[in-house]
């Protein structure tokens, strides 16, 4: 450096900066991470799993081990639950489905995601960009995410405690909902359950135990759980493989009920849907596929679960078995079977098809679900759950209609309050027990139906029981000698309707088979035989309209059916005494005995409801020769509601002294079980009873939607009847008619005529009507109230609805004064209550 020169100030900067240390170099920058451990090393004592996924299981820690070596791999991800909390109203049941996931492991660094694609979305094409362009618009779903702890080659080792041991079936959402109080995870309650965590090939199974508390439990959680601040069920996890390609979706006909998945295809053609529907179905292919029929690859088995008691189990077993008629229709030999789960066998396995029998405290609905692909529609799972109490209601009816307990089952086991199972054994012969289990063999038959993918079918009952997907309710006959017969009080073996069902989902077709032709001219085959498919939609809303469309009806005209049920209860009451029960039982439970066979027209009221103001509708395509739609005739509408009629007269709602004389209060110690609400309490109430019944009626005939078509059809054609018609009619009926009879038919006639005034004014001031529907509801309850006013001797009744009418006329808005009539004791499902 030359004397006398100054070096500028940036080169002193980097020569001191290039005489750093390397020490004070490396403390400035990030530091290295620290080297990863192998697998082996990390789960050096720790219980392996070895599986489709291998676990590790560490006993000292309570913590358990997810190896990963499926990168960008799809697979199945099922939460379901093995053990339930025995509350029907919750719906936390044993062997419950919960949620399905296709998942990918994706490594990202130190971490691993668990990412959902999202299949709602897609583009069916071959065209890479077009694919992700729809992958790029809609987005997918994380999981979850682990920090490696291990890793050897490309597997890596996580940490996936935190994972397992989290309320994924949403339990306190589904206690909250329930208005069962608040419910957290208690993790330090909650542990793997080691019996039930498994690895094998195809499927790895975890299962846990979580313990959920509440400081104010609800009485639902309370009568159920040991203790209801703290609920303990198990939750299992299984990680399977996903099916091969080899699977072929099929594309949904609105004439065949099945269930099934949808999508959106947005590499569609502009001229077709963007809606893609693919029905669900079991995988079944023939081993020769030329062959008319042949014996499958794989059959389709069915499992039932070993604590079936008998004689149950064989009626289950003998329901569920009825199916491999229809897959012989299909062209299938040895297709389908029923067996008993093998010992030791998980019943939460996914290679499993299962029935379950689910305990719950209280009746309540069977149901048929399964685990579906949601890429395809292919059905992996078959999952069916039978409440355990379905058949005791339809022994409770047998008890009301055919009363079969004489002196000979009069002995103290009897008197002490048998189970069915032990009922079944010692009265295998009686009508009531034949009765309850011909109706398990068709819910058997029934909910394994679902999950072969087929949905309900409620017109199969028009035609001849077309239909195990049908809701039936017993047929009971009347004999010559006046007697009720319950011998043929269900049908035995599948319908037609589901063995074309059946046909059309699972037929395989010779190579070279135009495939959508064969399938039309299956559906074909059935149009022409009068085979109909008319499901929820159409016949579980208040206000459904077609006539063939009902839930727990029978035979092809509802209007002459509703006609014989009420001769069939007219008997049963008359024969209605202490044979019904058992000798020694309370005669307070003739009650529960009673409720069934008293309201024993109540779903074949319905089913002629839907005459009125109804239409004969079908799922018609263009050119398959179908009737779209027909309004119901005039004078079938008008017979339903003169059937409908039938059942407000004071003659039908009345029960007779004799049986009134029958039944005492409750006893001291018994649940109150489901009867009709009391306002004389502790006796029993007939006018509760009657009023309930008599406002059945007349929230079926002046139902919102009903009545709006009413209208319409009336403006359309006046040969339909119109709701003036109606309404006048019902008054001819009731307020209008003679008062005659004794005194108490006249209290029975009030308490009829009062619910039907109730339910026109609610009525005629609803927002749910039309404005015409409200003017002409006010039209006719004015004319009631002048009526009324110009009685000359009005008794309390007629001057207190004088009164109200006036004071509805006046009311503020959205002002009613009406009394609600009581509410009716449940009816639905029917099967499946214990009586105490």
């Amino acid at each position: 450096m030359r004397a006398g020169f100054a070096p500028p100030l940036s080169a002193c900067l980097a020569l001191l900066l290039g005489l750093a240390s390397p020490a004070s170099t490396r403390a400035a920058g990030p530091a290295p991470q620290e080297r990863l451990p192998s697998i082996e090393r990390k789960t050096r004592g720790m219980q392996h799993l070895e599986g489709f996924f291998d676990l590790y299981w560490d006993e000292a820690e309570g913590r358990l081990y997810w190896e990963i070596d499926r990168w960008e791999s799809e697979f199945l991800y099922q939460i379901s639950l093995s053990t339930g909390l025995g509350s029907n109203p919750v719906g936390l049941d044993r062997g419950q489905l919960g949620d399905t996931h296709v998942l990918v492991a994706r490594r990202v660094g130190r971490r691993v995601l668990l990412v959902e694609p999202n299949y709602r979305y897609r583009a069916r094409s071959q065209n890479r960009d077009e694919v992700r362009a729809v992958e790029e618009a809609f987005a997918p779903s994380t999981h979850w995410g682990f920090r490696v702890e291990a890793e050897s080659g490309d597997r890596v080792l996580v940490d996936a405690t935190d994972f397992f041991l989290r309320d994924a079936h949403g339990v306190a959402q589904r206690l909250a909902a329930a208005g069962q109080g608040e419910f957290e995870l208690d993790r330090s309650r909650s542990t793997f359950y080691l019996p039930r965590t498994r690895a094998f090939p195809l499927n790895t199974e975890i299962e846990t135990s979580l313990t959920f508390t509440s400081e104010r439990p609800g009485l639902l959680v309370q009568s159920t759980a040991a203790s209801g601040s703290a609920v303990t069920l198990r939750q299992r996890h299984s990680l399977v493989q996903l099916p091969d390609d080899g699977y072929t979706p099929r594309a949904v006909d609105p004439r065949v009920g099945a269930f099934g998945l949808s999508f959106y295809d947005y590499a569609a053609p502009i001229d077709r849907p963007l809606e893609i529907r693919w029905v669900a179905r079991h995988r079944l292919e023939k081993k020769d596929p030329y062959a008319a029929r042949a014996e499958p690859l794989e059959p389709i088995v069915y499992y039932l679960d070993p604590g079936v008691p008998e004689p149950i189990r064989g009626a289950v077993l003998e329901g569920a078995s009825w199916w491999s008629e229809a897959f012989e229709a299909a062209g299938f030999s040895g297709a389908f079977r029923v067996e008993i789960l093998p010992e030791g066998a998980d019943p939460m396995d996914l290679r499993y098809n299962v029935i379950h029998w689910t305990h719950r405290a209280t009746r309540g609905w069977s149901y048929g679900s399964s685990v579906v692909d949601p890429r395809t529609g292919e059905i992996l799972k078959g999952n069916v759950n039978l409440g355990s109490q379905r058949l005791r209601q339809d022994h409770l009816l047998g008890l009301g209609l055919v009363g079969p307990y004489g002196a000979g089952l009069g002995d103290c086991d009897l008197a002490a309050g048998p189970t069915f199972d032990y009922l079944a054994a010692v009265a295998e012969g009686t009508d009531a027990v034949k009765l309850a289990l011909a109706r398990i063999r068709q819910l058997s038959a029934h909910e394994v139906g679902h999950t072969l993918g087929l949905a309900h079918n409620y017109a199969a009952s028009a035609f001849g029981r077309a239909s195990v997907m049908d809701y039936p309710a017993p047929l009971v006959t009347i004999g010559e000698d006046g007697r009720l017969d319950l011998s043929d009080a269900y049908g035995v073996g599948v319908g037609e309707y589901d063995k074309l069902a059946i046909k059309w989902l699972y037929s395989e077709f010779a190579p070279g088979t135009d495939e959508q032709a064969a399938l039309a001219a299956i559906i074909q085959d059935g149009l022409r035989r009068g085979i109909r498919l008319l499901t929820d939609q159409d016949a579980r809303p208040a206000g459904a309209a077609h006539p063939l469309a009902a839930l727990w009806d029978n035979g092809s005209d509802p209007v002459a059916m509703l006609e014989h049920e009420i001769e069939v209860r007219r008997i049963g009451l008359e024969a209605f005494g202490e044979r019904a029960i058992r000798p020694g039982e309370p005669l307070a439970a003739l009650e529960e005995v009673l409720v069934p066979l008293y309201l024993h027209h109540r779903y074949q009221l319905e089913a002629a409801a839907h005459s009125l103001g109804g239409a004969d509708y079908s799922f018609a395509l263009r050119g398959d020769g179908q009737t779209p739609i027909e309004i119901v005739p005039g004078d079938q509408q008008r017979r339903a509601l003169e059937a409908m009629l039938l059942t407000v007269a004071p003659e039908f709602l009345a029960l007779s002294e004799r049986i009134l004389n029958l039944i005492p209060p409750g006893v001291f110690g018994t649940g109150r079980g489901e009867l009709f609400e009391k306002r004389t309490s502790p006796t029993f109430d007939p006018l509760s009873a009657a009023g309930s019944a008599a406002a059945l009626t007349f929230s079926l005939i002046f139902q919102p939607q009903r009545m709006a078509r009413l209208v319409e059809f009336h403006a359309r054609d006046e040969a339909y009847p119109g709701l003036p018609e109606i309404v006048e009619q019902t008054l001819e009926a009731t307020w209008y008619a003679p008062a005659e009879g004794t005194p108490y038919l006249q209290e029975v006639r009030h308490a009829a005529e009062r619910a039907l005034l109730d339910r026109l004014l609610a009525e005629a001031g609803s927002a749910q009507n039309t404005p015409q529907v409200r003017a002409i509801l006010n039209a006719e309850t004015t004319n009631l109230a002048e009526w009324l006013s110009e009685l000359e001797s009005p008794t309390a009744h007629q001057r207190l609805a004088l009164e109200d009418i006036g004071r509805w006329q006046a009311r503020a808005e959205g002002l009613t004064p009406a009394t609600p009539a009581s509410e009716l004791p449940p009816g639905s499902p029917i099967g499946g209550r214990t009586r105490h």
